[in-house]
């Protein structure tokens, strides 16, 4: 029960404005990954027609995904790190393997997070300096005394087990990086795609701090849609998927300048 100032009850929050209520349910989702329709209607005393209306708005602009009951966020955001690691491991692993191929010896290196990026990880040649904000990769990186190890802070996003938000670009301003490992949502002939500002504003940081950009991406996500554009296909120097991906795909960014390398093709 909540009161005003002057001890009477005061009256619910009411979103009764559409883009508002939409904004507070993107917000609870990215909270929680998982938004209940039922509860939502619940909380926001409206009907569950309306917060169905509104999950599918949202559903349409790249930003949830409809399930049974609710929504989730997109391209398996809202699940679980570790069972999101289970999917494609065959495409991610060829996929990390051949970026850590790529890895200059004895460079300065920035691992975003993504399931991808913690394989890639586990397959750090020596030498290397490690600059990440990924809980995963800060873990695996740490049991490894040959090399050294740069973490970045801010504000941590269970759905992707790392740290993110302005504190992390105010840390890469002093910090030289050779190379940037970004993991991605999408990728397409307009760019580099995630669902998330937060993820955008630290995957944007990491490139601006990077001499050259790596994009990890298995097969997968050139197929996938995803609402936020984090970086124009001339931002990136390489791309490295897998056999997996679609040929048309593949052709379309290599016709559009981006150099893409086919682990296992």
């Amino acid at each position: 029960m909540t009161f005003s100032v002057t001890g009477r009850l005061a009256e619910p929050v009411r979103y009764t404005d559409a883009p508002r209520r939409r904004d507070e349910l993107l917000r609870r989702l990215r909270a929680a990954g998982y938004l209940s329709a039922t509860h939502a209607a619940a909380d926001l005393d409206v009907s569950e027609m309306t917060i169905r209306r509104d999950l599918g708005q949202l559903e349409l602009d790249g930003l949830a995904v409809r399930v049974t009951g609710g929504a989730r966020l997109p391209d398996g955001d809202g699940v679980p790190f570790e069972l999101r690691t289970d999917r494609s491991a065959a495409q991610k692993a060829a996929v990390a393997r051949a970026v850590a191929a790529l890895l200059p010896p004895d460079a300065t290196v920035a691992l975003d997070s993504g399931t991808t990026v913690a394989r890639l990880a586990e397959l750090l040649p020596a030498g290397l300096t490690v600059v990440t904000h990924s809980v995963p990769v800060l873990t695996a990186c740490a049991a490894r005394p040959d090399l050294r190890l740069i973490g970045l802070g801010g504000v941590f996003n269970p759905a992707t087990r790392s740290f993110g938000g302005p504190a992390v670009g105010r840390a890469l301003e002093d910090i030289a990086v050779d190379l940037a490992v970004l993991s991605a949502t999408a990728v397409g002939p307009s760019g580099v795609f995630c669902a998330d500002p937060y993820d955008a504003e630290t995957k944007r940081a990491l490139a601006a701090a990077s001499r050259s950009v790596v994009v990890a991406a298995d097969g997968s996500k050139l197929a996938a849609r995803a609402p936020i554009r984090f970086a124009p296909l001339d931002a990136v120097s390489t791309l490295v998927t897998d056999s997996s991906a679609d040929d048309a795909a593949v052709r379309a960014l290599t016709a559009a300048g981006l150099h893409v390398d086919v682990a296992g093709g």
